[in-house]
Formats: structure tokens, C-alpha cells, sequence
């Protein structure tokens, strides 16, 4: 409870946080079963009052789930599982109950105002997840890979944000500030006999061999952060090629349905259209562009600016050329991130790269390199980051931890060693949010959905 407290101190949310909150946690809409979440000091009470069952909801034990009714006055809105998790044993570290309900929208709805004419307030989106990080349960990196676990859409997804979830890039974060610290207060010690210059608390070599281990775990965690954003947000793939070479017929048949319009007439795709599409696990950005030749046509000339705009992003170039009317460029010749592929090989050859027949779907090859391309084969016990908020503090973590490393070599005083090392305990400290802000912890939490 410290941390919650502190926070209700520091930022006035002491009345918000000791509200009793509910929400529907199951996706909106009809279904067979709905879940309505409650969370506060007095959410076993709330529910008890508008529960009936052969047993006491009040005195349910932890961990326990109970049949019943939802009822008031007389009035029976439903038969219902209500489970008890009792503080600090629940998700959020309060008291929970958890209804389940049928999935009326009319039951579900009613249940909520029911449950704030009994004193509840209405989760914003992402507050039992906050609560659960106010009240020491998860740290913030953990708390968002519940957000990425929740939105994941391919297998990669599922794996990193579970692997996050488990503490893995927390845990890391959590023993380099345990052994940076113990040498900072070394540090930091040194001052207060600073009429004594000889004496060294820190043993130079030890904090040496520490910060030549600690930079290379942060670029080793940086350096994650290409691959594991790619699998996070999709790797974005460009199909270019001259007009007809037949890069919307191709992006249909990945695809398996009619996403692009294909057409004889030249210059028929005048902006980018993208879709995604999952292979071996791997979620991929597919951009179909407009074809690449000289035009005086204005709007045509701009469909082909996007398209070199979106190749210039793209991890993967799929370059299209008609085997039946080949035009090869040499704008993408020496380009390491270029799949060349020559299609309608069903009725012409091709020359050195893949041979196609989009309009056949004939593409496993294709897919197969599109997976080896990606580069994002990953050893799923590896340490991986995805988020650009961990990824932008561990650049400064260690851009701090290279200037106590060459402050070393330029002979500097303890003084100064110690405000780097202590930059680099306050970038670390960021990541997993035992160093935060009001603001920071409104942005995180405003993206998740309301229930979670």
C-alpha cells in the first residue's frame, strides 16, 4: 500500500483511488457470458448487498466462487457466478469481486447502474491495471505488456508481451539498478569524507568492470528493440514495380480476398492501400503502391512519391517485375531489403529471383522468404523490449553509463562519477516506473481498454 498511498499524496487522487470501481471486463456486446468487474475497500460489501445465495457473499472466503442471484426490492435481474478474491490477493491488490453474468447488453448495463446506485464509480479505462501498479503488484513495464498481450494479434505478439508479463525485461532493469546503486551510495559515501581524498569506498576496478557489463547489457536491449518492435507493430512490407507488373494481384492472393483493385488500365493505383497478414507467427504491414514510371499526371506523380516514401520505410521490398514485359530498375539493385520477384511465370520466364503466378496464388516460396527476411526467428528465452517509451530510457541509461565509463578514463572525481551513475539509475528507474510522473502514468494507462 505504500506506493498507493504515496502517489495519493503526492498527485491528490487519494479520494479517486479509495473509490469503489466497476466495469464491464468482457468485450462489448451480445454473448453468452458477460464479466463485470468490482474493485475498492468496499467492493465485497457493494456486491454482498445486491447478492443472494445460500451463501453469504460478505463471508466468502478468498478465492471462492458463489451462485446466486442479482437482486433489489424484490426484482431479480439475473442468476450469477460472483467470485471473491479478497486484498492483497487479487489483481489489483484490493478487494475484487468478479460477475459473471449472461451477456444481455440490457443485464449488463443494468447491473452497472445497479452497482452505482450502491455507492460504485465507473472504471476509466486502464484503472484496475493502474491500481494493480499503484498498490505494488506488477511493475509498469508488466502493466503495459498486459495492454500488448490484450491487443496481440499474431503469435510473436503473444509470446514477447507474455514473456513481459513474466518479468523478463523488469527483472533484467531490477538487478542493474540493484548493483548500480550499491556502488553509487559507495560513491556517494566518499563525499562526506571528502576532506579525506585518499580514501576510496568504491573500488575503481570493480565499478570499471560494472559499467563495461551494465553498457553492454543496455545495447544488447537496444538492439532488441528493432526486432522486437517489428514483431509488435508488424513489419512493414512495400510492393513496388513499373504499372500491370502486377503488385495488387499479388497483395489479393497473400491476402486470400480482393483488397486491392486490379485492372489493365495503367496507373489504376493512385495511393498506397495496406493490410496485414500473420506467417509462421509473424505479423507483417503489407503496402501495395502505385506503379513506378514517368507521368505528366499530377495525382498519378504523387501516388508514386508515396510509394517511394513507403519503400524508404519498409523493412522488406517486394519488387514486382512482368515476366511477360519486364522493366528492371536500378534504383533498388543494391538494396539488401529487395525480394525480387517475377510474375505471370505461368506463361513467360522469368529471370534471377523468385518465379510468381499471383493470379494461381502459387506464393509459398514467397511467404517462406518473406519469413526468413524478416530477421524475426527469435530465441524466445532472450530478453526483447517493444516499446519506444523502455527503448527512448535505455538509449539515455546508456548514454550515462558510456560517460561514467569515460569519465574513469579521464581520471574525474567520485562527485561526478556518482551524478552520471545516478542519470542512468533515473533512466532504468523509468522503465519499470519506480521512477514516474502523473502525466506519464495518464498516457500509459488512458490506452487500455475500460475493464482492464
Amino acid at each position: 500500500m505504500q506506493k498507493k498511498e504515496y502517489f495519493c499524496r503526492r498527485f491528490s487522487w487519494r479520494k479517486r483511488f479509495l473509490d469503489t470501481i466497476c466495469a464491464i471486463s468482457t468485450a462489448y456486446g451480445q454473448g453468452g457470458i458477460a464479466v463485470v468487474r468490482v474493485s475498492g475497500d468496499r467492493a465485497i460489501k457493494t456486491v454482498a448487498g445486491l447478492f443472494a445465495g445460500r451463501r453469504s457473499l460478505a463471508d466468502a472466503p478468498a478465492c471462492s466462487v458463489l451462485h446466486g442471484r442479482i437482486e433489489r426490492e424484490g426484482e431479480v435481474l439475473d442468476e450469477v457466478l460472483a467470485t471473491v478474491f479478497r486484498a492483497p490477493r487479487s489483481y489489483t491488490g484490493e478487494d475484487v469481486v468478479e460477475i459473471a453474468c449472461h451477456g444481455s447488453l440490457f443485464i449488463q448495463q443494468e447491473l452497472l447502474r445497479w452497482l452505482v446506485d450502491a455507492g460504485c464509480r465507473m472504471a476509466r479505462p486502464g484503472e484496475f491495471t493502474e491500481r494493480a501498479f499503484l498498490n505494488g503488484k506488477m511493475d509498469l513495464t508488466r502493466a503495459e505488456a498486459v495492454a500488448d498481450l490484450i491487443a496481440a494479434q499474431s503469435k510473436g505478439e503473444k509470446d514477447l508481451a507474455l514473456s513481459q508479463l513474466r518479468g523478463s525485461v523488469s527483472g533484467r532493469i531490477a538487478a542493474l539498478r540493484d548493483r548500480l546503486l550499491h556502488l553509487t551510495s559507495l560513491l556517494e559515501l566518499e563525499l562526506d569524507f571528502a576532506d579525506h581524498e585518499e580514501l576510496e569506498f568504491a573500488d575503481r576496478a570493480e565499478l570499471r568492470a560494472l559499467a563495461d557489463e551494465i553498457a553492454a547489457t543496455l545495447r544488447s536491449l537496444t538492439d532488441s528493440f528493432r526486432t522486437g518492435n517489428a514483431i509488435r507493430h508488424g513489419v512493414p512490407v512495400a510492393i513496388i514495380g513499373a504499372p500491370n507488373a502486377g503488385k495488387s494481384t499479388l497483395l489479393n492472393a497473400l491476402l486470400g480476398e480482393e483488397r486491392a483493385i486490379v485492372s489493365e488500365v495503367q496507373g489504376t493505383t493512385r495511393d498506397t492501400v495496406e493490410d496485414t497478414l500473420v506467417l509462421d507467427g509473424v505479423l507483417f504491414r503489407l503496402i501495395d503502391t502505385a506503379g513506378l514510371r514517368k507521368t505528366d499526371d499530377r495525382l498519378e506523380q504523387m501516388g508514386i512519391d508515396r510509394s517511394r516514401a513507403a519503400a524508404e520505410r519498409a523493412q522488406i521490398i517486394i519488387e514486382v517485375i512482368d515476366a511477360t514485359a519486364p522493366v528492371l530498375s536500378d534504383e533498388w539493385q543494391n538494396d539488401k531489403r529487395v525480394l525480387r520477384v517475377w510474375n505471370k511465370c505461368d506463361v513467360a520466364a522469368g529471370g534471377d529471383g523468385l518465379h510468381i503466378a499471383a493470379r494461381r496464388g502459387e506464393l509459398g516460396e514467397l511467404r517462406q522468404e518473406l519469413v526468413n527476411k524478416a530477421h524475426v526467428q527469435y530465441d524466445r528465452s532472450a530478453v526483447m523490449i517493444s516499446n519506444a517509451r523502455h527503448y527512448e530510457a535505455l538509449c539515455r541509461a546508456l548514454e550515462a553509463i558510456l560517460r561514467v565509463r569515460q569519465g574513469m578514463d579521464d581520471g574525474l572525481s567520485g562527485e561526478l562519477l556518482a551524478m552520471d551513475l545516478q542519470d542512468c539509475l533515473n533512466a532504468l528507474g523509468e522503465v519499470t516506473g519506480q521512477i514516474t510522473n502523473q502525466e506519464v502514468l495518464q498516457n500509459i494507462f488512458s490506452k487500455f481498454c475500460i475493464g482492464k
